[in-house]
């Protein structure tokens, strides 16, 4: 019996990221196995219908430490779901699903909707994101480096090509 062994690419527990079809090329992102579902800071969320599908408007501030960057993103509406924070209060949240881009590694993921301004990273990294796409190594941090912008606009314009 022969087995083929796949290894899978490392992640530390801070990784840099982009979110092509949200316009971000970059944002600090805190890799969490302890929380199931990924969340995105956003403030000013603002739903509307394109046709009969709901959207979303949404602003971010891409930068931990800085309020000054806005970026403005759009995204369709996946569902709206009771979500239980680490702290144990429950809210509830517009869920996204739009393409990450970690190093090469471009994976497809469910985004809640929440304002992270209390909190250190802008974005967290859910288990259910990264199940069977990588291994963490929780001693480590950025091993993917940052985004490459050349990889980012590529994939930008094939998600926008997708969505027109």
């Amino acid at each position: 019996m022969t087995s083929e062994f796949v290894e899978l690419p490392k992640l530390g527990w801070r990784e840099w990221l982009a979110l092509p079809g949200l316009n971000i090329p970059r944002i600090k992102a805190k890799i969490d196995t302890g929380a199931r579902t990924s969340a995105l800071h956003a403030f000013y969320i603002d739903p509307y219908k394109k046709g009969k599908d709901h959207w979303i408007m949404f602003n971010i501030h891409p930068d931990q430490h800085r309020i000054d960057t806005v970026i403005e993103c759009h995204a369709q509406v996946k569902d709206l779901r009771m979500v239980t924070d680490s702290g144990g209060h429950k809210s509830r949240r517009y869920v996204i699903e739009t393409e990450l881009l970690l190093g090469t590694s471009l994976i497809t993921a469910e985004l809640t909707l929440t304002n992270r301004d209390n909190m250190k990273f802008r974005m967290l990294l859910g288990r259910t994101a990264m199940r069977g796409q990588f291994i963490i190594d929780p001693g480590a941090s950025y091993i993917q480096g940052k985004p490459d912008r050349t990889m980012f606009e590529m994939t930008q314009n094939s998600t926008t090509e997708q969505r027109t």
